[in-house]
């Protein structure tokens, strides 16, 4: 059997997002919104009644809304715990095992929730599921932008969030067609089990896709290497590219010292600015959370039936026509990104969700049977839907890896994908009491938060990335003085390598010409 199936260069690329990026993130949107479409069923109600809102209300409602958050949020705690483990596992394994045994253990967690009949086990379940998901979430992301080229890396790794949409679409739309069961556990019990599928088709089509050139080069492993970038950019293992990367990689190698964890707590270590390159891969990724969409991916369904007043069925309905919609808009911040560049969509998503969040806390404010309130509230859900991938869903991803040097890319992702998600998991614990205590005022901070926190952050604190090598926004940290001078700095080291490249391109040509007339 050929190599890689016999793929190679951008089909190459291809391969591995559609194999096996695919799949995972199908993954991460249907593991975070598939429970959530499910908590004022019958069957589930009856089978778990301690965390039943539906048909309780007053005190005995409060106590059970704080359950039923800690029940879903408890996923994202296995997350949390699933990322920082690989801190120590990810670059033993290397990318590809990594994600494999993450996938393994998500099959066992969808095995338990799925099999519940208390509510110990389906917490269990969930933390499992989560734990296995954390290892994918924090090592998937290294391995597509390792395995891509700078100029369309931010498109390639914002098909994660493509990917994300759609499998919340899929959940949203599964747990629609299961709410017709009536009188069967199975109407909660074959969403749930249907998560394995997506980890099952990780399993099988991962080891037929390249390993990471940087983890092989850092590994010493260097044929290895030059033979996935021969591959990735369809030359031979001596071509140019594959020996200008090969080259790159190990200057950047050579510039940091052998990474430990220790490390990502001081600034002077290989001169990187580690601690600031932690601090901005760790904020980027509390924003995607504090933005406010798990408010509204968690409880969608349950948004629209208990704050809005309406009919299950058009809850449910609503709701996943919302990550419908947000499926169709989300290839819009991939076909930006690398146009208009990082920073540019971040604020421009930033102000939208706060705009979109401060709406929803006027409309929510009205008593239900105000059609018009409920028009603004459903419209205002529906445009963050649009807002939001734009600017954050997969994009903090990819600036939390961009962030990183080779040497500690692997901790500093976990690092910070393990914020992530205990932000996740603080986001999704207080949401049921947050509607439950100051109902439509709960939006009111996520518009705050928004506007008056993300934006500036965004502004003065985050370097453009865009068009820029990995081992090039190295050289960005290492001029840095402080974090308030990264912003300028991005902007003249990127100015600096255009005008190398131009007088590059300048010499060949005047070589060229001076040839031509020698023979001449």
């Amino acid at each position: 059997m050929k190599r890689f199936l016999g793929f190679r260069g951008k089909s190459l690329e291809w391969a591995l997002n559609l194999s096996v990026i695919l799949p995972s993130y199908i993954l991460f949107g249907y593991n975070h919104a598939v429970a959530g479409g499910l908590l004022t069923l019958p069957a589930w109600t009856e089978t778990f009644p301690s965390i039943d809102t539906v048909n309780t209300t007053g005190e005995t409602k409060i106590a059970n809304s704080t359950l039923q958050g800690t029940v879903m949020a408890i996923y994202t705690l296995g997350c949390f715990f699933g990322s920082l483990s690989c801190i120590w596992v990810g670059d033993y394994l290397g990318r590809k095992r990594t994600i494999m045994l993450g996938a393994f253990i998500n099959i066992l967690g969808t095995a338990i929730q799925s099999t519940a009949f208390s509510i110990a086990q389906l917490t269990l379940g969930r933390l499992v599921t989560g734990f296995g998901f954390g290892h994918i979430t924090a090592t998937a992301p290294n391995w597509q932008a390792e395995c891509c080229g700078a100029a369309h890396r931010g498109a390639v790794v914002l098909l994660e969030g493509v990917f994300i949409s759609l499998g919340l679409a899929i959940a949203a739309w599964i747990d629609l067609a299961m709410s017709q069961v009536h009188g069967s556990s199975v109407a909660w019990r074959f969403p749930l089990a249907l998560s394995a599928l997506w980890a099952i088709i990780v399993i099988l089509t991962t080891p037929f896709n390249p390993e990471s050139p940087r983890w092989l080069v850092k590994k010493n492993r260097m044929d290895e290497a030059k033979a996935v970038l021969a591959a990735l950019h369809d030359q031979e293992k001596n071509g140019p590219e594959v020996t200008a990367d090969i080259e790159n990689i190990q200057e950047s190698l050579a510039k940091s010292c052998e990474a430990k964890f220790s490390h990502l707590f001081h600034n002077g270590v290989g001169g990187q600015r580690l601690l600031h390159r932690t601090f901005l891969a760790c904020l980027i990724q509390v924003f995607h959370q504090l933005c406010g969409v798990n408010s509204l991916t968690f409880y969608e369904a349950t948004i629209f039936e208990d704050n809005l007043g309406l009919a299950s069925t058009a809850a449910r309905i609503l709701a996943a026509s919302v990550f419908t919609f947000q499926t169709v808009l989300s290839p819009v911040g991939v076909v930006t990104v690398d146009r208009f560049g990082r920073r540019k969509l971040m604020m421009f998503s930033a102000v939208g969700m706060g705009l979109c969040m401060a709406a929803m806390a006027g409309s929510t404010s009205q008593p239900h049977g105000n059609m018009a309130a409920t028009a603004v509230a459903v419209t205002a859900i529906f445009l963050f839907s649009f807002f939001f991938p734009i600017g954050f869903l997969g994009l903090s991803f990819l600036y939390a890896t961009e962030m990183a040097p080779l040497s500690h890319r692997v901790p500093i992702t976990a690092l910070s994908t393990g914020i992530a998600w205990i932000f996740n998991f603080l986001v999704a614990e207080i949401t049921p009491m947050g509607f439950a205590s100051i109902k439509y005022r709960y939006f009111i901070v996520y518009a705050a938060l928004n506007l008056f926190l993300i934006l500036p952050c965004v502004y003065f604190l985050f370097p453009e990335t865009n068009g820029r090598k990995l081992e090039e926004i190295d050289e960005v940290f290492a001029s840095a003085t402080s974090v308030m001078t990264t912003v300028k700095e991005a902007h003249l080291v990127h100015k600096r390598h255009l005008n190398s490249s131009s007088e590059e391109s300048s010499n060949g040509e005047l070589g060229k010409t001076h040839m031509t007339q020698e023979r001449r």
